[in-house]
Order: C-alpha cells, then structure tokens, then sequence
C-alpha cells in the first residue's frame, strides 16, 4: 500500500498546485499525512484536509469536496469528500498489476525494498549467564533480537548476531566453591547445566549458614583473574558444558550467532578505556570508587571501577562496544535487555558520548517487559525457573496430543509437532508489544483458534493444502481477475507487508509483525469461507482464487521467517 500511497501523493500534489500555487508542503508531506480509515467502507485511504485550511484559507470540508471533484489518478478507482476528509479507494487494475503481480515475481522478496543496503546493524541479544539455565526470562531478548536481526537482513543491511555471554564474575568464584565441595565431574559430564545450577543453588543456600562462603567465591575469582591454571580449566569446562545445551534451544528456533565473545573476552581492553577516561577528566574518586559523574544529566553516576579496582559491567560494555565499532564499523549496534536494565544502557551511552566517541548515537537500547508463569517470578539461586527447553517440551507434547487425536496419520508428525509447538511460544510471546509484561499460559499459546501461533501455521498449511489439490489446475498462466471485496481485501492485506517491515524496524517491535499476520490470516480465512475456490464454476475465476491463495501463502512464510516460527505445510 505504500507504494499506492506514493502514486496517489503525487497526483494529489498536481491537483492542489491548481488550487494554489503556494501550497508549501511536497510529495513527502502529503504521503506522511496519509490515514488508514477504521473502516474499509470509508476508503482504503484518506487524506485528512485540515492542516490546508489555513494555507487555502477555506474549511476542510470545502476543500474536500473541491478535491473529490478534481482529482483523478489512474491508481484509484473514485475520491470522496466525508467531514473534511478526502476518502480514496484502491482500484482492481492497480491491486492485479501492482500487489499480485509484484508477490509473484518477486516471491519471498516481496516486501523488501533493500533500504539498508550498504549498511551494518550489530545485534547484541539473547547472551545468557553461562552455567545457568536457559529459561523462559531469556526468550524475550533471545527472539526479539534474533526478529529484529531477520527484519534487518530483509531489508539489506549487513547483520552481526552476538550472543555476549555471561562469562565472567564473581558467580565463577561460587561455582569454583561449589564443585570443590560437592562437586562431582560425571554427574556434570551427564546432567550438563542442571547439575551445575544444582551446586549455584547449593552454594546460596550454604552462604545464608556460612557468610564466610562469600568471600572463599571472591578469592577464587580472583585467581581466576590472574590466570590461576587450574580455575581457568574448571571455567572453560563450565562455558563448554553451558554453551552445548543452549545449542539444543537455538537449533530448535533456528538461531545461529556470527559471535559468542562474553563479558571474558574484553577483560584485556578495558584498561585502554579506563585510562581515556583519566585522560579526559571523566573520573572521580568516591569513596574509593571510580566513577563518572553523571548528576549534570539527571541520572545517577556510572561506576567504572570498585573500591579494589576491579571492573563492572559500564566498563566492559564500553570496551565492547569500542570493539565493536573497531571490528564491524556498524551503523547502529542494538542492545536488547530486560527493561530493568534501561538506566544502565542510558548511563554508558551518555559515557560514550562524554569520551567523544561520534559513533554514541548509533547505539540503541531495546528494553523489553518480564515474563512469568502464572503470575510467578523467576530466581535462579531459588531453583524458581521454567527452563526453555522444558517450556518447548511441553508445547511439543502438547501439539503431538492434538494432532495424533485429530490427524494421526499425519506424515513427519514430531517435526510438524515441533514447529507448531515452539512455534506456538514464540508467536505468544511476540504477539503483545515487547514493553509489556507477559503472565504465559500454555493453554491460550497453544489455542488453533484465536490470535494465536497454531492459528497462523494452520492458516498456512491451509494454503498449501489449496495449492496441493489445485496442482494440475494451469492457474498460472490465466489472467487473473477481482470479481468480489473479499478478492480485493485480501490482496489490501497483502499490500501492507513493506510498511509493516519498516514499521517495525523503526519501532524495534517484532510484534507489528506477528499483528500483521493475524490480520492476514482473519481476512484470508474469511476470503476462504465465503469464495468458492477449486470448485468455482468459472475456471477464471477460479484460476484468479488460486493466485491468490499462493500470493498469501508466499507473504505469510516470508513474515514467518522474520519472527523465529518455521513453516507446516500440513498440520
């Protein structure tokens, strides 16, 4: 539709220079001020008159009904005045030549129009703590990253998927402890990370007994540091066991990372950085820590060192992304972490930009909301957490249940379940805006009716199942026509898929998507119900239904790609 908005700006621009030479607003001004109608039966678009009543110097329905009368474009199909607004509808010819056509030629292209070309885009997402669980708190930054990752890569840009890693700190020092005491390396070697999480929770229950604990942890951290031999073997055997568990869960979402350096691998850059800070003034003395005063920007001060000397995490974030910017030379390097974290990322950007890197503004913080279950919060050292891997289980079983009960001849049935399953998660996770919080109930992700995951692979199989029964229709080669609105709309729906990509790049929010899809599903099944398709007695219309069925089964995989959800052609 953007491209229908563009055609139709500029024919409008003509029209209004008859009205006034000196109108003072261009193509560009008139396309912004473009709306959609809450109702299709008040046009597809409508031009809103009243920002030219004072430059015509007449009221907008006035002007309206002078533009109704004037306007023309071989892109519409009629203009009407209604309450100072211009109400524009779509023609048949323009939806066939420039929405149909276009999806099929450029199939799983359609929708990008390469506006990030030449550019590059870092992503820093899903990064777990390494010897801790991955569970259901990290599915919001782990698949709102990798989203907006394909979202970009769609477009042209050149992405760099991170996973930083939690590798590095005092927890090393408490699971040093842990496994010193009670440890035991073939249960490690067995149950992987749940065994180790067993001794992090072990340690934290020991240490509220014996504070003394606390401080064995630091001193084991501490020659870690320093490149004590036999704790940097025991950290690298912990990142190792970590790192193949999170690779089942990755697998199963489709992810892969361009880099895992963690926090560890920035230790030897940070005091280049420090010292800058020395350099410029920037750092202070309180009491005994060095920090950069941050009051005169109405945010609390940034700590660059502890009392000791040692690090945290401001400093190795801007080693990173010193590094980074180094390393990729990005356009804009996108954080994406737990809205807690906001005052944090603010605080190192303004760094950034205090030490006169040019490059601070290309940095961008994604927050996002909590998630919980049933209400519940998640702690590690309580043992309180849903593991992903278990959440995705569920979901799978769950499907398997459904389907062996109502398709249990299903062909491939445990990778159709897997799919709709994790699938399932993710759509209900990125359905509601990513600055909300999220209470998960299983029952409402894994629903076939609703604004739901398996709604939409179902509506996609749908498709295929259309196309499959039509294989030996020759509906490729007919000339296809709009007979009914259900034809026109679905083909509207279809006409949106670029602008809802760049709306949610601009907004860094997956969820314009996953809304998208719902609202292409709804005005598909309705075309569905109402349309005969393979039994249209007319075998040119018949022949248009089925262009339009694989018109909407190429937009609705392709959107699919950009949210982490994989394909069924058959559920």
């Amino acid at each position: 539709m953007f491209n229908f908005k563009l055609s139709v700006a500029k024919d409008l621009y003509k029209c209004l220079l008859k009205l006034s030479s000196d109108i003072q607003l261009t193509e560009n001004d008139l396309l912004s001020m473009f709306e959609y109608p809450p109702d299709s039966s008040l046009g597809d678009i409508a031009f809103p008159c009243f920002k030219l009543s004072k430059i015509l110097r007449k009221a907008p329905p006035v002007i309206a009904k002078e533009l109704s009368e004037v306007f023309s474009s071989d892109v519409i199909s009629k203009a009407e005045a209604v309450n100072g607004y211009l109400n524009i509808f779509v023609s048949n010819e323009y939806l066939i030549k420039n929405v149909l056509f276009e999806i099929e030629n450029k199939k799983d292209k359609y929708g990008s129009d390469l506006s990030g070309k030449g550019k590059v885009a870092v992503f820093d997402y899903s990064s777990p703590n390494v010897a801790k669980p991955f569970h259901i708190g990290h599915l919001g930054t782990t698949v709102i990253g990798h989203s907006l990752k394909k979202l970009h890569e769609f477009q042209g840009y050149d992405c760099v998927g991170i996973n930083y890693l939690g590798d590095w700190g005092t927890q090393f020092g408490k699971l040093i402890v842990a496994y010193n005491m009670w440890g035991n390396k073939e249960r490690i070697e067995k149950n992987g990370v749940d065994e180790l999480v067993s001794l992090y929770v072990k340690f934290h229950n020991e240490a509220e007994l014996d504070n003394e604990l606390n401080q064995k942890a630091r001193n084991e951290f501490t020659k870690l540091e320093h490149g004590d031999e036999t704790n940097i073997a025991l950290w690298k055997w912990f990142v190792d066991i970590s790192l193949k568990e999170y690779q089942k869960t990755y697998k199963q979402l489709g992810i892969e990372f361009d880099s895992y350096k963690g926090e560890s691998f920035y230790t030897d850059k940070m005091p280049e950085q420090v010292q800058k800070l020395r350099d410029l003034g920037l750092l202070k003395l309180d009491e005994g820590a060095s920090i950069v005063d941050l009051s005169k920007y109405n945010m609390p001060p940034c700590l660059i060192l502890k009392k000791d000397g040692s690090t945290l995490y401001p400093t190795r974030d801007i080693a990173a992304a010193v590094y980074r910017k180094n390393t990729y030379d990005f356009d804009k390097c996108i954080y994406v972490t737990a809205a807690g974290q906001s005052l944090h990322f603010a605080q190192w950007f303004k760094v950034v930009e205090l030490m006169g890197y040019d490059w601070y503004d290309k940095l961008v913080h994604v927050p996002y909301g909590t998630v919980s279950i049933n209400g519940e919060k998640l702690a590690t050292r309580t043992g309180n957490v849903i593991l992903l891997k278990d959440l995705f289980s569920t979901a799978i079983e769950k499907v398997n249940e459904i389907i062996s009960e109502k398709n249990p001849n299903l062909e491939n049935k445990e990778d159709v379940a897997e799919a709709v399953g994790v699938g399932s998660v993710v759509f209900y996770y990125l359905y509601n805006n990513r600055i909300k919080d999220i209470n998960f109930v299983m029952s409402d992700a894994l629903s076939f009716e609703g604004n739901t995951g398996p709604y939409a692979q179902y509506t996609y199989a749908r498709t295929c199942g259309i196309l499959e029964k039509a294989k030996d229709v020759n509906w490729q080669n007919s000339e296809p026509i709009i007979t009914t609105n259900d034809e026109a709309e679905l083909l509207k729906v279809l006409s949106k898929f670029n602008e809802a990509v760049n709306g949610a790049i601009k907004d860094y929010e997956p969820s314009i998507i996953t809304r998208y899809i719902i609202d292409i599903c709804s005005i598909f099944n309705k075309f569905y119900h109402n349309c005969n398709i393979i039994t249209a007695d007319d075998d040119k219309i018949k022949c248009s239904r089925i262009r339009l069925v694989n018109a909407t089964k190429i937009v609705l995989g392709t959107a699919f790609g950009l949210i982490c959800m994989k394909k069924t052609e058959k559920i």
